[in-house]
């Protein structure tokens, strides 16, 4: 009973972002579960690399090009998911960037481009995954929070005014789908190495004030955020919505 809990068999998921980093971990997850991924990305040729890692763990899988900035490209990618499987149960709003500097010097490019992303971009990719949900009157949307989400970081205003807004968005939009058999969470991740985090670590300062704050001794993997995706993405999770779920190590418990 308990492991059927956690069984995806049959869920067509979708994960933004999925190209890399901790988006790769997710789609690899989902599929470890028993998920058929859908694993979207800017980068098609990254997306690409992704499925056939899934494949390769003979799981199915397709890549699919998408710039979240647009909501045409938006609208597309959703349905041409539609029309390959028919539904769509699990949403991984991954995508992100960070741009990391001091408040002056931020320019109306970078704020732009960063809130585009991180919120923009996740907002009305979960609108559109909604769509198709509310018809099928069953869904999991789950998004992409961070520790910024509730705290500062100093080189991070807009990157954590973008989290911050991840949360309250999270929250909106469980109470909106509520009813509807959708439950909307966020997984808000701590200090992870990955291509977008890496130039905090060849920061010798900052890698040492972040290593020294894990109570668990070490930096994430994607391996540690696998089993809360799987968790948020299945029906163990049916009674637990508008939440986010931290995890860092115990990093912002210290």
């Amino acid at each position: 009973m308990v492991k059927r809990l956690f069984d995806l068999t049959g869920k067509v998921a979708l994960v933004t972002g999925a190209g890399q980093g901790l988006g790769r971990g997710y789609a690899c997850a989902l599929a470890g579960a028993g998920a058929s991924v859908v694993c979207l990305d800017k980068d098609l040729a990254a997306a690409r690399q992704t499925m056939e890692m899934i494949k390769q763990e003979n799981a199915r899988s397709e890549a699919v090009q998408c710039d979240i900035t647009d909501l045409a490209s938006i609208k597309e990618a959703l349905k041409s998911i539609m029309d390959s499987y028919g539904r769509l149960d699990i949403l991984v709003n991954n995508a992100g960037v960070e741009i990391a500097e001091e408040i002056l010097e931020v320019t109306q490019e970078h704020y732009d481009r960063i809130m585009s992303v991180n919120l923009k971009g996740l907002f009305f990719v979960a609108q559109e995954a909604a769509r198709y949900m509310i018809t099928q009157k069953s869904g999991k949307i789950i998004n992409q929070g961070s520790l910024g989400s509730f705290i500062g970081l100093s080189g991070s205003s807009v990157y954590c005014a973008t989290k911050g807004g991840v949360l309250q968005f999270t929250k909106t939009l469980s109470i909106e789908l509520a009813r509807h058999n959708i439950q909307v969470n966020a997984i808000a991740p701590g200090y992870f190495r990955t291509s977008m985090t890496e130039p905090f670590f060849q920061n010798p300062d900052h890698c040492k004030w972040i290593e020294e704050r894990i109570p668990a001794g070490r930096v994430g993997t994607a391996e540690d955020l696998a089993g809360t995706v799987v968790f948020l993405a299945s029906s163990a999770s049916d009674y637990i919505t508008g939440q986010t779920i931290v995890v860092d190590g115990g990093w912002l418990a210290s």
